[in-house]
């Protein structure tokens, strides 16, 4: 295989920033060496570029049921899609059917994603579905390299699962040493309250933000919590928008409970203006939990600064406006939930974040990239620049400039939620395995690039 190198710029490894040169060989990472050292094959030219791990989404909903609707991306689209966004790993939420075994949805899963991704691959099992000996099959799928399950404290009647089987599923973390997402809102309070305001006559888009108030999200983020510490189990907090969700947070993480919380990109750079309208439009932003406040905004920040949340994911779960979300033009229960954003995470938050001053630049690479493959047992293959991991590489032009526009995506939706935004930053090349598989924004890469990676449990 040819021996490339990758000459002239700032490598970003976990040691700190510095000017060095990376030579690539079968896939992987050979060395980190002085700039110029190393005889190659090839080069690519990053002179005055940043040279950073490949991003890591552990949170996407591709080719999937979603409320009414069904997601826009296959895992073609969609990994393409987060290919050219600088994202060279994603682990999928793969949905359970009803009376489904874990083991037939992970062959069902895995069967769907071969040959389909642009890059390397994963998925977490949904566990909505109840039967005797489920988490027994949990430990089965552990086995297999699918070490980490999703949970619904929300949408009763469809996914949603009560505190006994949370607290089964967390004893069963805790036997197996796999990660939980738990997606944490009060569901019971939450249909009570929009059940309340369509009686009265609040049924346009913009009352789904008053429907999921922000202590729905911290009364579920504290109970779940509780049961985690109860059973010793794994928690990962998915989406987490409420400035009151942290306090729960930091006081677990006081008592020595083993959880790590995520937020996403639209919870760092939209507030709830943007359901300051009564026109349908706003129905792109249905998604859940909601958008919050600018309070709520700057306290998600501060939580990414002390290490409250480790994690920024894209929560990718695209659908249409047109032929999908006006499926709720009567009634805003009925509009399908969820965004895209698996093409943007990168480049927004290297803008919002690092361009903003923010965050470091150091801190950018962890929460999009690091502390993702940490968290789900994909390091140190995935997620940092190192001797040995994978060549996975993003090649980021820190003053050029992208504009941001439907029309220009990848993502197989109709809209986008930064739309018209310029954003600092320019993505020049990304790499999965030595691979360019992005160049310019442009997606390059060869047909069925992507691998599927069995992932480590946290402990056993």
């Amino acid at each position: 295989m040819t021996r490339l190198a990758i000459r002239g710029g700032t490598v970003v490894a976990e040691s700190g920033a510095l000017r060095a040169d990376l030579i690539i060989e079968d896939g992987l990472i050979e060395a980190i060496v002085e700039p110029g050292d190393g005889s190659v094959d090839e080069e690519i030219d990053s002179t005055g570029l940043l040279v950073l791990p490949g991003g890591v989404d552990v949170h996407t909903h591709m080719d999937s049921p979603s409320g009414k609707g069904h997601t826009t991306d296959t895992h073609l689209t969609g990994t393409r899609a987060a290919a050219a966004g600088g994202t060279t790993t994603v682990v999928d939420f793969a949905p359970q059917s009803a009376g489904e075994t874990l083991p037939a949805l992970a062959e069902r899963w895995s069967e769907k994603m071969a040959g389909e991704c642009a890059i390397d691959y994963s998925f977490h099992a949904t566990v909505s579905s109840w039967y005797d000996g489920i988490t027994d099959d949990m430990g089965r799928l552990v086995d297999a390299g699918i070490s980490s399950f999703k949970v619904y404290m929300a949408y009763k009647g469809a996914v949603m699962i009560d505190d006994g089987q949370l607290f089964q599923v967390l004893s069963a973390s805790a036997e197996f040493g796999s990660r939980v997402c738990i997606h944490a809102e009060n569901g019971d309070v939450i249909d009570v309250i929009a059940d309340r305001l369509v009686s009265e006559g609040k049924v346009a888009p913009r009352y789904h933000l008053p429907a999921r108030p922000g202590l729905t999200e911290a009364e579920a983020v504290h109970r779940a919590l509780v049961i985690a510490e109860l059973t010793g189990g794994y928690p990962y907090l998915v989406h987490m928008s409420a400035a009151e969700s942290l306090d729960h947070i930091r006081r677990a993480k006081e008592r020595g409970v083993p959880v790590v919380a995520e937020t996403c990109t639209h919870y760092l750079t939209l507030d709830q203006s943007v359901y300051d309208s009564d026109d349908f439009d706003v129905a792109r932003y249905v998604l859940t939990p909601p958008i919050k406040s600018q309070r709520d905004r700057d306290c998600l920040w501060g939580g990414i600064a002390d290490g409250t949340l480790s994690i920024v994911s894209s929560d990718h779960c695209p659908l249409c406006l047109v032929g999908q979300k006006d499926l709720g033009k009567g009634d805003f229960r009925d509009i399908p939930n969820g965004g895209p954003g698996v093409e943007n995470r990168v480049l927004v938050l290297f803008s919002e974040g690092v361009a903003q001053n923010r965050i470091t630049l150091e801190r950018f690479v962890e929460i999009v990239s690091t502390e993702p493959a940490r968290a789900f047992g994909l390091y140190p293959k995935k997620g940092v620049i190192a001797q040995g991991s994978d060549a996975d590489l993003l090649i980021l032009d820190p003053n050029g400039m992208t504009d941001i526009s439907a029309s220009a995506q990848y993502q197989n939706v109709d809209y986008n939620l930064w739309e018209g935004w310029e954003l600092k930053g320019k993505i020049n090349k990304v790499l999965s395995r030595g691979v360019v598989v992005a160049s310019d924004g442009e997606y390059v890469g060869p047909a069925g690039h992507g691998e599927f990676i069995p992932r480590k449990a946290v402990a056993r």
